[in-house]
């Protein structure tokens, strides 16, 4: 029986519902493992208690670094590549460049996140902008007043309150924030752009029976949005098809994690 771990959110939940009928439609013996936070899974998975795993980014670096070759990217969605991290001002701003940030107040999103907290203070940084020394004010979205929103979309709020100057943000939370209707990116001004990077990955064992791997990989590229059951998949997972994974995107996360004491 193939053994799937994830995080017990509700959309992976929902996910993994799903592919119960996905899986079983292709033949497929499958059961699902839930985990309380990324961390107990990657621990379960390094000691080969699941055979696949559901990663976030951050996860996935740390299973590579536990198993090197021994792992590898088998499956990915389509919004998780060339995945960018932006930072962004109110339109009217003074700010054109990063260099324009000294003296100025910038919101992140959450520490823990990987594009808002940990490689947005890292790029920033590498700009030569030293949060501490440089800026006026800066703070994570834990290190703020209590919000009911989203990290990211709490920055937003901040930056057009102009309580903040500028602040940090994934170009997918935009993209997803105007596809609900809920946000007009004219409403801000996006100043500066990562590079690409990768983002989540479902991460197999390398030793994982090559039939079996196969036939995974078959049946999530072969999910249909036309397909209620593909539909419910794809919209729990917020994206339009999943592709192979890559090895690409990889290396900068794993460099700023180490860097930060992540790993």
């Amino acid at each position: 029986m193939l053994r799937l771990g994830a995080t017990a959110s509700n959309s992976h939940m929902t996910m993994c519902r799903e592919l119960e009928t996905v899986f079983r439609r292709n033949a497929i013996d499958f059961d699902v493992v839930l985990y309380y936070g990324y961390d107990a899974m990657v621990d379960a998975f390094v000691r080969k208690e699941i055979d696949i795993a559901w990663n976030g980014p951050l996860s996935y670096v740390k299973i590579r670094r536990a198993l090197g070759e021994d792992c590898r990217n088998l499956i990915m969605r389509d919004v998780d590549v060339n995945f960018t991290t932006l930072f962004i001002t109110y339109p009217d701003s003074e700010i054109t460049t990063v260099e324009d940030l000294q003296g100025k107040r910038f919101a992140f999103g959450a520490r823990s996140s990987v594009e808002a907290g940990v490689l947005a203070y890292h790029y920033l940084k590498d700009s030569g902008i030293v949060p501490q020394r440089d800026l006026a004010a800066c703070t994570f979205f834990d290190e703020r007043q209590p919000s009911s929103l989203t990290d990211q979309r709490d920055v937003i709020e901040r930056v057009l309150n102009r309580e903040y100057d500028a602040g940090a943000v994934s170009r997918r939370t935009l993209d997803v924030l105007e596809e609900q209707g809920t946000f007009d990116k004219d409403e801000i001004r996006v100043f500066w752009t990562s590079p690409g990077y990768s983002h989540c990955c479902f991460t197999a064992h390398s030793d994982l029976d090559a039939k079996t791997s196969k036939e995974v990989a078959n049946a999530f590229l072969a999910i249909d949005p036309k397909d209620p059951v593909g539909k419910a998949v794809l919209e729990a997972e917020a994206c339009e098809y999943f592709v192979p994974g890559i090895s690409d995107g990889w290396d900068i996360l794993e460099k700023v994690a180490e860097e930060e004491g992540l790993i």
